[in-house]
């Protein structure tokens, strides 16, 4: 049995601890709401408003706390506060605790911004005194509990190889495809593009959408057939390999001409646009780098 602390018990917090207690850990919700506290004491949780490790043995903070966007930035003021208390309560601690960046960050969070504020707030350092980890939540709002209880791929980061194994025998009884790596900056790189490109396929279909209602066509039956013919659809592996252009005949050709298409029916297509023009950005740069090589 692990002892485990959720600094952060809004739903992705929540439903993290409720998960844990589920498999028989020892856990202690961390929220600065007093509302929210009490609604988890209502439930017969262990919910404080402060952390304290002073009497603790070794344990797991789990960092989940809010990380909402302002404009074209992420907000992490919260997070930097809730980072800073929990590097406050590491300087009153008796055994080395591992903090577990459990929130979606920008990639290199918790290497520039985790560390730097624990060890200023701790007095401590890495490894000596805490250890540091990233295990992003792939958790649905509706669905997560059950998504924690059930997931479907697990993503575990950290330089030190004695963390990584502690957090995968952590979570490996709960199942699902596990993924490690040696650089936090790489897990916290995967949600935001997981993120990113849940996004990206609803915009595509939406702009689909449109050109299916001009041609009086329903797109669902459309949309499933593609979802099953398309490689790009059905191959994890298909266009996922960096710096490689698409080429060939039919890529090209109906990209571009699906925008001519469009552009007749008065139908602007933004992310088709964006697509064409990345392309044709990459592949440049990739013709100027060969021509490099042979001069």
């Amino acid at each position: 049995m692990a002892r485990i602390f959720i600094v952060g018990s809004g739903v992705v917090g929540t439903a993290t601890g409720k998960g844990f207690l589920h498999a028989g850990h020892e856990v202690t919700f961390i929220d600065i709401l007093p509302s929210r506290v009490g609604a988890l004491r209502a439930e017969g949780l262990d919910a404080r408003e402060t952390l304290d490790l002073r009497a603790e043995p070794g344990a797991f903070i789990f960092l989940t706390l809010p990380t909402p966007n302002s404009g074209h930035r992420y907000d992490l003021s919260a997070f930097e506060a809730g980072t800073s208390a929990v590097g406050r309560a590491l300087a009153g601690a008796a055994e080395k605790h591992i903090v577990v960046v459990r929130s979606t960050v920008p990639p290199g969070t918790a290497e520039g911004l985790v560390l730097p504020l624990l060890e200023k707030n701790s007095g401590g350092r890495l490894g000596e005194d805490f250890m540091l980890a990233s295990n992003p939540e792939f958790l649905r709002a509706a669905s997560a509990v059950e998504d924690f209880r059930y997931p479907w791929m697990t993503v575990i980061a950290s330089r030190s190889a004695r963390t990584r194994e502690r957090l995968r025998e952590l979570l490996s009884p709960f199942g699902g495809e596990m993924r490690v790596f040696d650089e936090p900056a790489a897990a916290e790189f995967v949600k935001c593009a997981h993120n990113i490109y849940n996004a990206t396929k609803i915009s595509f279909w939406n702009e689909m959408w449109l050109v299916s209602q001009h041609l009086g066509l329903d797109l669902d039956p459309i949309a499933q057939t593609v979802a099953r013919s398309a490689e790009a659809s059905y191959n994890p592996s298909y266009g996922i390999r960096g710096g490689a252009p698409y080429g060939g005949v039919c890529l090209p050709k109906d990209t571009q001409g699906f925008l001519g298409l469009a552009d007749s029916m008065g139908l602007d297509m933004p992310l088709l646009k964006a697509v064409v023009e990345v392309n044709d950005l990459l592949a440049a740069k990739v013709d100027q780098e060969a021509a490099a090589l042979t001069v």
